[in-house]
């Protein structure tokens, strides 16, 4: 994703963290080296860090992107806190959008009251986009064993 995010904004200096852990197999080589191929190595930059501790300062970002790993983070119970800890390292004003099983309560609680718990971080502008029902998903892909917890949560700070 973050070479993607690359490709499309060609002004911008993109940052990758992933915690390449055991039971993973990316790793930062083969990310540079994918960079590379699709020539944007030079505004890329690919760090080992985990989501519930990013090695930056505060508002550091002008945006944050995250697909699908806030709910694999093993080391925070509360995976609310790693929201907390993303929107931590986003600029004010800056944007983000979290992908992830937010509709899965027994991580992230009732979405409503997590949009409530995020704007009283003082984040400005929160909205929640429910995937799991978006035409775009095939039918049979929208079960909550499949996408059907599937959510992003998007704004600005």
């Amino acid at each position: 994703m973050a070479i993607e995010l690359a490709k499309r904004h060609p002004n911008a200096h993109v940052t990758g963290i992933d915690h390449w852990g055991g039971m993973w197999e990316y790793s930062k080589a083969v990310c540079e080296r994918n960079a590379e191929i699709e020539g944007v190595a030079g505004r890329m930059n690919f760090q080992k860090a985990s989501a519930a501790a990013l090695p930056f300062e505060d508002e550091r970002f002008d945006a944050a992107v995250s697909n699908l790993v806030f709910h694999e983070v093993g080391d925070v119970r509360d995976k609310r806190e790693l929201l907390k800890e993303a929107l931590r390292v986003v600029k004010t004003g800056g944007a983000f959008a979290f992908q992830d099983l937010f509709l899965l309560k027994r991580h992230f609680g009732e979405v409503d009251d997590l949009v409530v718990m995020i704007r009283s971080w003082g984040i400005k502008e929160v909205a929640f986009a429910d995937t799991s029902n978006s035409e775009f998903i095939p039918k049979a892909l929208r079960l909550p064993f499949m996408v059907g917890r599937i959510g992003i949560i998007y704004g600005k700070k």
